[in-house]
């Protein structure tokens, strides 16, 4: 049972769900900010998650419902985010800017309750941060730089999105599956009050013991570990640039295993000099992941990215994480014909979905 009980606000509720599952079954109470038939669902059958986990067949089902903790589902108005103790984006990151959403948005940045993102994006505010970021001009990176502009800094921070999940498609909107349950990477506060909720979490997750059914105690993946640098959580960006984006085509989108794995000599390339971009920004080389254990963990995605997934869709906005890179690089004299190639793709292909959608 969790030392204290702590209220946390989640906005999104699909990526959001496998994050709360695991605050919940540690005792804590989760609010997720989501569309209305959604909310209904969730609010009337909770969530459930299905989880791989080593040493057992099949996949563990997580039904909130047997859970600690309570889990339930709203719209953006229904909140006041002063009510909560720590506040989570999970959207994409151009859904910010949907009705109701930005404005909950901007008064979960005048609240005083400190923020963690979960987003592949980072959160603009979160960048400054970083002195050699702050410096450069990356507003064009984002789908509406001007919603994250009444954020403090120092109220919010990053973690980076390991682990992979997808909501089956045959399968109702409260259903997630996760594709690999890796650890959820977070930064500290700039303070270490905010930062003592971080880690109480982290504690809290790590005593986990889940009864799956048959009586036994299983230790569940995807921890949340709190690290001291500001930089681990942009260990994801050379996992991005090199799977992830280059999942987009010419034509259909291929798997990330495909994208990594098709031609590794070019797949080391670039997620080397994507480190070299974060070294280049401040990044020591031990706040990164070596591309021998991303390339191992690829194998096992053979779905294309939730970016290729939206571009196949027609979506007019995605996150431009790929951008962001290009951007910085360039503030440090360093450039990719590989990285620039997948920019170009991406800039296409949103293109031709702006046009065809009017």
């Amino acid at each position: 049972m969790a030392e204290k009980t702590y209220r946390i606000l989640t906005l999104g509720a699909s990526y959001g769900s496998l994050l709360g599952a695991k605050l919940i079954l540690a005792g804590h109470d989760v609010t997720m900010i989501c569309l209305p038939e959604e909310a209904n669902l969730i609010n009337a059958d909770g969530i459930r998650v299905k989880i791989p986990v080593r040493g057992r067949a099949g996949l563990v089902e997580i039904d909130s419902r047997n859970a600690l903790g309570t889990i339930r589902a709203a719209g953006p108005a229904d909140v006041d985010p002063k009510d909560f103790d720590l506040i989570g984006l999970a959207m994409q990151e151009p859904q910010y800017r949907s009705p109701g959403v930005r404005e909950l948005l901007d008064v979960v940045a005048t609240s005083g309750v400190p923020v963690m993102s979960i987003m592949n994006m980072p959160p603009l505010p979160y960048l400054k941060r970083i002195p050699d970021i702050a410096a450069v001009d990356i507003d064009a990176c984002y789908t509406e730089a001007a919603v994250w502009s009444r954020f403090d800094p120092a109220m919010i921070t990053l973690a980076s999105p390991d682990p992979q999940a997808f909501r089956p498609p045959d399968e109702p909107v409260n259903h997630l599956q996760v594709s690999l349950p890796t650890n959820f990477k977070v930064a500290r506060f700039e303070s270490d009050q905010h930062t003592a909720i971080l880690k109480q979490l982290e504690q809290d997750i790590m005593a986990i013991r889940f009864d799956p059914g048959d009586g036994t105690a299983v230790e569940l993946p995807v921890k949340l570990k709190v690290y001291e640098s500001v930089f681990v959580p942009l260990a994801k960006w050379a996992m991005l640039c090199t799977g992830n984006y280059r999942c987009v085509t010419t034509g259909d989108a291929r798997s990330i295993r495909d994208a990594v794995h098709t031609d590794l000599d070019v797949s080391a390339s670039i997620y080397a000099w994507v480190r070299k971009v974060c070294e280049a920004l401040g990044a020591d080389i031990n706040d990164l992941v070596p591309f021998e254990k991303y390339a191992n963990a690829a194998q096992g995605l053979a779905k294309p990215s939730s970016a290729a997934r939206a571009l196949d869709a027609g979506a007019p906005n995605i996150e431009r994480v790929d951008k962001l890179v290009q951007t910085l690089a360039a503030s440090k004299g360093m450039q990719s014909d590989i990285l620039d190639e997948t920019v170009g793709l991406v800039d296409a292909r949103l293109k031709q979905n702006r046009a065809q959608a009017g």
